[in-house]
């Protein structure tokens, strides 16, 4: 953003800041990213991942994405709908995880493995059967693959929609790159290409679908309401910036309709012309700690490596 249009912005941003910080408070989480100096983490400052997950609004709105994807499988699904307390405590649950993709992706590796090892710890307590009798474990490989995928074909689409544009070659680097997450987690078989998750969501459709526990959960982001100003009008802009990035094939099992879609865009056109703005206002999120540890500045996240 030029430097005039950064002055005039300013009031707006300070606004948009004190809203993430609110919704998702750097304080409590428990992480170390500071130090030690020279820890380049679990990527580092020459990844692909440093760059497309500095993007905030494409970080918030791919996770919605792959929340909505998660629900299609009935076996991930039913490790949330029986083992967590989403329905009271959906933020908690949402800042969790975004605490858990940040500290992976930007603190030290010593912290990261510890995260890694604490989820690890938690999925092998979690089992139990769907509604319809199948049996599943939450560190199951295949449920940890699908988990993974959506996630990272979320954030990537996100940083494309509203961040910046990332060419095929970067994309596939990403895919790359993140796998090694899954796979530290216990998932086998990670696709690491755009054409090899193209051949994934392709090849797992068959045991996707839509029942009434997706719509519970579904209704449970639709009603849920964030510690920001406006929160309703905030929580629409947000989901559907996030179900704008769903495939062609997920909107269809989820049923969504051609109001809704068209819902969707304009929510897509507001967070992408809000994007300057979250830039503007966090100018000291955790990739530029993690550039400082590295001794670098954290204008190199700005070009791609």
């Amino acid at each position: 953003m030029p430097p005039l249009m950064r002055t005039l912005a300013a009031p707006a941003a300070a606004q948009v800041r004190r809203w993430v910080l609110d919704a998702f408070p750097r304080e409590g989480s428990g992480i170390e990213y500071d130090v030690p100096a020279g820890d380049p983490g679990l990527f580092g400052p020459d990844s692909v991942t440093w760059r497309i997950h500095a993007e905030f609004p494409g970080m918030l709105a791919g996770g919605l994405c792959a929340l909505m994807l998660q629900t299609l499988h009935p076996r991930a699904l039913a490790a949330v709908y029986d083992h967590s307390n989403f329905r009271g405590d959906l933020v908690g649950r949402l800042r969790r995880t975004t605490d858990f993709v940040a500290g992976t992706t930007y603190a030290p590796e010593g912290e990261a493995r510890k995260l890694i090892a604490r989820v690890r710890a938690i999925h092998a307590r979690i089992g139990g059967h769907t509604a319809d009798g199948q049996a599943y474990r939450a560190d199951d490989p295949a449920l940890l693959s699908w988990v993974h995928v959506t996630e990272a074909y979320g954030f990537l689409e996100g940083c494309r929609r509203y961040g910046r544009e990332v060419p095929v070659k970067l994309a596939d680097r990403y895919y790359d790159e993140v796998r090694r997450m899954a796979e530290a987690l216990g998932a086998v078989e990670v696709p690491g290409s755009e054409a090899e998750v193209a051949a994934y969501f392709a090849r797992v459709q068959p045991q996707l679908r839509a029942d009434t526990r997706t719509w519970e959960v579904l209704g449970v982001l639709a009603r849920a309401r964030l510690p920001v100003p406006a929160a309703g009008l905030s929580r629409d802009v947000f989901l559907g910036a996030g179900a704008a990035l769903l495939p062609g094939w997920a909107c269809e099992r989820l049923g969504r309709t051609r109001w809704q879609r068209m819902r969707d865009r304009a929510s897509a056109r507001m967070m992408r012309a809000m994007a300057p703005l979250f830039r503007v206002a966090l100018p000291d999120g955790l990739a530029q700690r993690a550039c400082r540890r590295m001794g670098l500045s954290p204008a190199v996240l700005e070009r791609w490596p």
